[in-house]
């Protein structure tokens, strides 16, 4: 009942001797969440809440059979950090850190390009498979097992529609917070593709934001491709032309990426479309409900 990540992955904590870093890997744990190893040049031979450190990403692998890792470094460093993943051979890589400069992440995009290893993020808030593996700095109390895909490039709102979910019994498969960055690595349409093979997801909540085209994309990718519901929500409509709004991706040029035009196209898609952030779920009930996929198990 899940993409990607599960009680058996085996992470990896880039950067874990950091304060935020220590703080998130305690709750990791706490969670469930199988950490297997940290890494900090220089402070091989340590521990991190009884996680043994090594002082590179291959060295953890080698030791510990590690095939995903989070990373929590400083900017300056972070595309390095990804590079040395990517390098170790790691399934995925989800970044956490916010202001990577966008020429950082470009040379990152380009060395990726015919690898193995997925990215989530940057300035993303990672991925959740509730009950299983909590790989990032969601509030996982707030998260039930379920069969409702969620995919959103707003963390806050992320939250806010899995405890809508969770409040009306309604669990999730899995949770995945994509980041605002205009350069990312895994878009709106990597993650619906994933759902839409997952036998354990019903339907999926998609949630947008101004700037950039990636829900204009996904939109026509799910009138083409998707089997299963999709309810929407686009974050931003009173925002004014040309003036960026918290994440970096999300400001609006020369007319184009308002939430108008996303919100249209979308519902021209067949997407169900949430008109405020606070009714995200019950409009999920209602395309349930219109599929004939509602469960009494939604009930409990």
């Amino acid at each position: 009942m899940s993409i990607w990540v599960n009680k058996s992955t085996k992470l990896i904590v880039q950067g874990i001797t950091g304060n935020t870093a220590a703080y998130h890997t305690k709750l990791m744990l706490e969670y469930g969440t199988n950490i297997v190893g940290g890494v900090t040049p220089g402070k091989g031979n340590t521990e991190v809440e009884g996680i043994p450190v090594f002082n590179t990403v291959q060295e953890a692998v080698d030791n510990t059979g590690g095939n995903v890792s989070i990373i929590y470094v400083p900017a300056k460093f972070a595309a390095d950090a990804i590079l040395e993943g990517v390098d170790a051979g790691l399934d995925m890589i989800i970044c956490i850190t916010e202001h990577i400069p966008i020429r950082d992440m470009l040379i990152v995009k380009r060395y990726m390009e015919g690898k193995k290893t997925r990215l989530i993020g940057p300035n993303c808030p990672g991925i959740i498979t509730p009950e299983e593996c909590k790989i990032g700095i969601m509030p996982g109390y707030i998260h039930k097992k379920g069969r409702i895909g969620i995919v959103s490039r707003s963390g806050t709102l992320t939250y806010e529609a899995v405890h809508q979910l969770s409040q009306k019994g309604i669990g999730q498969s899995t949770a995945v917070g994509i980041g605002g960055d205009p350069v990312n690595g895994t878009d709106f349409i990597d993650v619906l593709k994933a759902f839409n093979e997952d036998e354990d997801t019903d339907a999926v909540i998609m949630i947008g934001e101004i700037g950039g085209n990636a829900e204009e994309k996904a939109a026509l990718w799910i009138k083409e491709n998707m089997r299963k519901p999709v309810v929407g929500f686009i974050s931003g409509k009173t925002a004014p032309t040309g003036k960026r709004m918290g994440h970096a991706g999300a400001i609006i040029s020369s007319g184009k990426g308002t939430a108008e035009e996303k919100i249209k196209t979308m519902k021209d898609s067949g997407i169900y479309m949430s008109d405020t952030p606070t009714n995200i779920a019950n409009t999920l009930i209602e395309a349930l409900k219109d599929n004939q996929l509602w469960r009494s198990a939604y009930e409990d």
